[in-house]
C-alpha cells in the first residue's frame, strides 16, 4: 500500500472514529473480564457493566449536577475567550502594555490551581459559583491569550506594508490580515482552553465541596467516596471524561469548519 493511499485510507472519518472506539471497547472488555476473574469487590473496582447500570439508575441526580459543571465550564470558557482575545488585541497595538501585563498572566498560569483555590474559597466563600467560575477562568484564560498574541504577531509584515501603501483602514487590516492569520492560533488555544475550563470547574467543585449551593460532578465524587459508593464515583468520572471528549470534538469540528477550505493545518491532501 503506497503512502498516498494509506493516508487517504486513514483520513476516512468512519475509520477515524471506529479505531479508537474499538480500542476502547477492547479495554472495557479486559476490565470487565479482570473484575470477574479476580472477583474484585464492587467497593474496590466496579466492572464497566456495573458503572453503566449505575449511570442509568442514578441519571436524574447525575444529570442535575452535570448541568452545574457544564454551566461553570461554558461560562468560564466564554469569559476566557472574550478576555483573552481583547487583551491580545491590546497587546498587539501596545508593546508597553504587553511588557507590563503579560508576565503577570504567566505567573497566574504557572501557579498550581490547587494551591490558590483554597484562597479563592476564603475570599469568595459566600459566593460558591464565583469560586467555581474564577477557578475555571484562571486555567482556561492563558491558552487563549498566548495563542492569540502569537497569531496576531505572525501576520506577514510585507502584507501589512502593502495594506498601508494602499491606505487600508484599521478595520480592513484587522479583517483581511490579522484575523485570518491569528484564527488558526486562536482555535488551537481554544481546544486547550475548553478542556482546561472543565478541569478548573472540577477542581473548584472539590474546593467548594458538597456543601455549596451549586454542587457539580466533583461534589458527587466526594459524597460517593464518603459512602463508599465507588460505582457512582466512576459514573461521575465517566460523565467528566465524556464531557472532555465532546469538548475536544466540538472544537476540532469548529476548526475544520473555519479552516478546512484554506489553511494548511486543515486542508486534506491525497499525496
Amino acid at each position: 500500500m503506497s503512502g498516498a493511499s494509506r493516508k487517504t485510507w486513514l483520513d476516512h472519518w468512519l475509520l477515524r472514529a471506529a479505531i479508537p472506539i474499538a480500542i476502547g471497547a477492547v479495554a472495557m472488555g479486559c476490565w470487565e473480564l479482570l473484575v470477574h476473574v479476580k472477583e474484585i469487590p464492587e467497593y474496590i473496582l466496579p466492572a464497566p457493566s456495573v458503572i453503566g447500570k449505575t449511570l442509568v439508575a442514578e441519571w436524574d441526580s447525575l444529570s442535575a449536577v452535570w448541568l452545574v459543571t457544564l454551566q461553570t465550564m461554558f461560562a468560564s470558557l466564554g469569559l476566557a475567550v472574550v478576555g483573552g482575545v481583547l487583551l491580545a488585541m491590546l497587546f498587539s497595538v501596545s508593546r508597553l502594555l504587553e511588557i507590563s501585563l503579560f508576565p503577570h498572566a504567566v505567573v497566574l498560569q504557572v501557579t498550581p490551581l490547587i494551591a490558590i483555590a483554597p484562597l479563592i474559597m476564603v475570599w469568595l466563600g459566600d459566593y460558591p459559583f464565583l469560586v467555581l467560575l474564577l477557578c475555571a477562568f484562571i486555567v482556561s484564560f492563558f491558552p487563549i491569550l498566548s495563542n492569540t498574541v502569537v497569531g496576531l504577531k505572525s501576520a506577514d509584515h510585507n502584507l501589512g506594508d502593502l495594506m498601508r501603501l494602499y491606505r487600508a483602514s484599521p478595520w480592513q487590516r484587522l479583517r483581511f490580515l490579522l484575523v485570518p492569520t491569528a484564527l488558526p492560533y486562536f482555535l488551537a488555544g481554544l481546544k486547550i482552553a475548553a478542556n482546561l475550563a472543565l478541569v478548573g470547574a472540577v477542581v473548584g467543585e472539590f474546593v467548594v465541596g458538597p456543601g455549596g449551593d451549586k454542587t457539580g460532578l466533583a461534589s458527587t465524587i466526594l459524597e460517593s467516596s464518603f459512602r463508599l459508593d465507588i460505582a457512582k464515583m466512576f459514573a461521575a468520572l465517566a460523565l467528566i471524561s465524556a464531557t472532555g471528549i465532546a469538548a475536544y470534538l466540538a472544537t476540532h469540528a469548529l476548526s475544520q469548519l473555519l479552516l478546512g477550505a484554506w489553511h494548511e493545518s486543515a486542508v486534506r491532501r491525497d499525496a
